[in-house]
């Protein structure tokens, strides 16, 4: 059973972080567009410095395991494999894709915003995350008991903003585009598992009165 399920966790990840990794790459890099969370530090590090996205984000990613590590084991113990899994994926695709998928900045934008959001939503769906601002909002949607989706989101426009005015960039309204997108596909996911885990517990309590 153990191994089942760590089987299930790794596929899951694979598949997330795989999403994510063409959202940036294919989407988002060849138009300079960013996105929020560690994730969207990373891209505003890389266009600074041209230092590689992925190995940025698993440096920003270690302080906050080292909280999670303290306050929330289980996050910890989730989102690591996931972190080191999406940092290697990341650069990898970097090299793989070498370059834009579409030709419209609007539709890089909505289309990587949307791939990155069904990575994060796939896994969060399953508790798991690639740690960085997402890990963070993990634990602060448990503190705060609501949509971890939703205060992805907010991280995300912060950053989004800080960041444009920081690479100057003359996409601030596309980053935005990109932001709702992977904030709408995050919590639609999720929301979808919370509602399956409501009409299971409801048949299961409804089949509990018909035995009795």
């Amino acid at each position: 059973m153990f191994k089942m399920e760590f089987l299930k966790k790794g596929i899951i990840i694979l598949i997330g972080c795989t999403f994510i990794a063409i959202g940036i790459n294919g989407f988002l890099v060849p138009f300079g567009l960013l996105e929020g969370g560690a994730l969207g530090i990373s891209l505003i590090f890389h266009y600074v410095m041209n230092v590689k996205v992925g190995l940025t984000f698993l440096l920003i990613s270690i302080p906050i395991f080292i909280l999670a590590w303290f306050f929330y084991r289980s996050f910890f113990y989730n989102g690591l494999h996931g972190m080191l899994l999406s940092s290697i994926i990341i650069d990898v695709f970097a090299d793989i894709l070498g370059g834009r998928l579409v030709t419209y900045p609007l539709m890089s934008a909505a289309y990587g915003g949307i791939m990155i959001g069904i990575g994060a939503g796939i896994m969060l769906r399953s508790d798991i995350s690639i740690g960085g601002t997402d890990l963070l909002a993990q634990m602060l949607a448990r503190k705060l008991n609501v949509n971890s989706g939703i205060v992805i989101f907010c991280f995300d426009i912060v950053i989004v903003t800080v960041g444009s005015f920081i690479i100057h960039s003359a996409h601030l309204l596309l980053s935005f585009i990109t932001v709702f997108s992977i904030g709408v596909t995050t919590s639609l996911i999720v929301l979808t598992r919370k509602q399956k885990q409501g009409r299971y517990s409801r048949n299961s309590k409804y089949s509990k009165l018909d035995v009795s």
